[in-house]
């Protein structure tokens, strides 16, 4: 059994007992697993700590009873291990950004998530530290073109809008052979969410949808992670194998206009395996006097 298959059994361990007082030592003796190497795994796997994804499901548990049930909240918090009334509409409205009350108000609308796919990615141990694995490489000069655009990552469509340009840019070529593409990330500004993307091919090919423009990569120093999954889907699970990353490795990321690529073997298929391009640059540390 690998790694992934144990994680994939204790969610669906915990989605079954989320009205249960467990812990990190139960769970892992459950599963007979160190509870120290469990912490470290789940936490570098699902990139959340156990503790924090237990309350994250049992507040997603709870839309269903708030919203279907005249259960009192009070019930709901305890049903569902909360210590107190305060204690779950705190940590609702930490996750929701408003109370339980205005949810059931109908005021708001909320969809029960599903339990959450397992991204799989290769992982090593490091000093004790568990976390994605990774190489160090030159990204090669490269030239693409592709259709650009921007998108905001505070707004909630924006996975929708890389899709839907994507889709746009593919369904509009004719190429019969196999292809990889590149999603370019860059030109984010201070204390800002906006990006401008380029999703694009190494190839010329013609098209009339507007918005197509060809552009250089240079050669980057950079971090590559490999990933599997919906390439949307890993956005903060990505956030904390890089904090990892730059950490252990004693690296920090490249002051440059591009902050990320996304490397795909064919440009049919965003939903399979795929390499992230993070630019970084060594620290500089002083010779010792």
């Amino acid at each position: 059994m690998t790694y992934y298959d144990t994680i994939e059994e204790v969610l669906f361990f915990i989605e079954d007992h989320l009205q249960d007082d467990f812990s990190l030592e139960s769970v892992a003796n459950h599963f007979n697993i160190s509870k120290f190497y469990f912490h470290r795994l789940f936490s570098a796997v699902m990139g959340v700590s156990l503790n924090n994804y237990f309350v994250t499901r049992r507040i997603n548990a709870s839309i269903a009873l708030i919203q279907n049930t005249n259960q009192s909240l009070t019930d709901i918090a305890y049903q569902l291990n909360f210590s107190s009334q305060a204690a779950f509409t705190r940590a609702f409205k930490r996750q929701y950004g408003f109370s339980p009350n205005q949810l059931r108000s109908k005021n708001k609308i909320l969809e029960v998530a599903p339990i959450p796919q397992v991204v799989k990615r290769p992982i090593k141990n490091i000093n004790g530290d568990v976390i994605s694995g990774f190489t160090i490489s030159e990204f090669e000069p490269l030239r693409i073109k592709g259709i650009v655009f921007e998108v905001d990552l505070a707004m909630n469509d924006f996975k929708l809008k890389i899709k839907s340009y994507a889709n746009l840019l593919v369904e509009s070529l004719d190429i019969p052979i196999e292809c990889p593409c590149y999603i370019v990330y860059s030109n984010c500004q201070e204390n800002s969410t906006k990006f401008n993307v380029i999703f694009g091919l190494p190839m010329a090919f013609d098209t009339e949808i507007p918005n197509v423009y060809e552009t250089e990569i240079p050669s980057i120093l950079c971090a590559r992670l490999k990933y599997s999954g919906d390439l949307l889907e890993i956005g903060d699970l990505f956030k904390t194998d890089a904090a990892k990353f730059l950490k252990i490795s004693k690296l920090e990321t490249e002051d440059n206009h591009i902050e990320l690529i996304q490397v795909f073997n064919s440009y049919k298929d965003l939903y399979n395996d795929y390499e992230i391009y993070l630019p970084i640059k060594r620290l500089q540390i002083d010779d010792e006097v």
